[in-house]
């Protein structure tokens, strides 16, 4: 609730039928939004509240981003906790100078602002991970985001998001875990153009398929920027 995304962020989970085979994520996407069960269950916010679309999407192309997905760790932010210059040795997210930057901090900075001299913290590689865009999505929230003074909040709730959304194995070998889900960052286009998961440019308006390709499940996790509801 004080990351005002509650009401505007889902998580809906489907089922196919066929072979999914990363390569072809781009007819795989289309063929989704063009299905009517999944057409039927698509929502945008108008007035604060999740409601159908403006009649029926009918998908005639779609955006597609194949999103690293491999860590089966939260190691990846350890640089974040290393930088003394964002986090303080208790995890307090350090402010940045209200003359400058008033209610703003430095790790918001750190994670959006290529001139922010700890921008390189987190190298590009790691930046396109899920696990790292979650993160992100996470800490910068929706319109009335009432951020946190320390980021174990961010950190924990991205733990749980990212395990329940990804499928992994073990090598019965190596005993290794390794990710086999496969993520795609997409976006639904009709004649008009983008649809779903929103019109404008907008980064908190995303919408991620994360497929797992023995179960033939797929999730579609979306959210729309604004205002978040303030009760369950």
């Amino acid at each position: 609730m004080k990351w005002s995304m509650l009401g505007r962020i889902s998580a809906q989970y489907y089922s196919f039928d066929q072979s999914f085979y990363p390569y072809n994520s781009h007819n795989f996407t289309l063929m989704f939004f063009k299905d009517p069960q999944v057409v039927s269950n698509l929502r945008k916010m108008q007035a604060g509240a999740r409601v159908p679309l403006d009649g029926p999407l009918v998908c005639v192309d779609v955006d597609v981003e194949v999103v690293s997905c491999s860590r089966v760790s939260m190691d990846l932010l350890d640089p974040l906790y290393a930088c003394s210059g964002i986090l303080r040795p208790s995890g307090h997210v350090v402010k940045c100078a209200h003359d400058f930057y008033p209610d703003y901090d430095e790790l918001r900075r750190a994670l959006q602002e290529e001139e922010s001299e700890h921008y390189d913290v987190i190298g590009r590689e790691d930046r396109g991970e899920f696990l790292f865009r979650l993160f992100k999505h996470l800490c910068l929230g929706g319109e009335l985001c009432q951020y946190e003074d320390t980021v174990a909040p961010y950190a924990e709730v991205t733990k749980h998001i990212y395990k329940d959304l990804i499928s992994v194995q073990k090598d019965p070998q190596s005993k290794e875990i390794s990710v086999v889900s496969t993520v795609l960052k997409v976006c639904a286009h009709d004649e008009t153009g983008p649809r779903f998961p929103g019109r404008g440019d907008e980064e908190q308006t995303f919408a991620y398929l994360i497929v797992d390709p023995f179960k033939r499940h797929v999730c579609l996790l979306s959210h729309c920027y604004g205002v978040g509801t303030f009760t369950l």
